[in-house]
């Protein structure tokens, strides 16, 4: 499945618009505990523990799309946007990342 942050595909012509599509995925707050435990891994400012579980949930929130675009019949989903919200409040420290696109079929 293509899945493009353009509104349009470049070679293939749109067919029908199957609808908007999300995935969400949440990073609860005892991973900071996890991750600052190991401040050690800090290069440059970056821990890579810490952009490993974002990239993981990314990476659920993804899947959860495509699986939902596959369910309504589309090939591709174009104009991807992916957000990060610190839920904050009675959530802790919790992070949620949303992707979401439109779903296609295009030929």
């Amino acid at each position: 499945m293509i899945i493009t942050s353009a509104n349009t595909l470049e070679h293939g012509k749109i067919i029908n618009y199957k609808g908007l599509v999300t995935g969400e995925a949440l990073i609860g707050s005892n991973i900071y505990k996890d991750l600052f435990s190991g401040v050690r891994d800090v290069v440059g400012g970056r821990t890579s523990k810490y952009e490993e579980e974002i990239q993981k949930a990314r990476d659920i929130a993804l899947n959860s799309m495509k699986e939902k675009a596959t369910q309504l019949d589309a090939n591709a989903i174009i104009g991807l946007r992916i957000s990060y919200d610190n839920l904050g409040g009675t959530m802790g420290n919790t992070i949620l990342i949303t992707a979401y696109g439109t779903a296609i079929y295009y030929e």
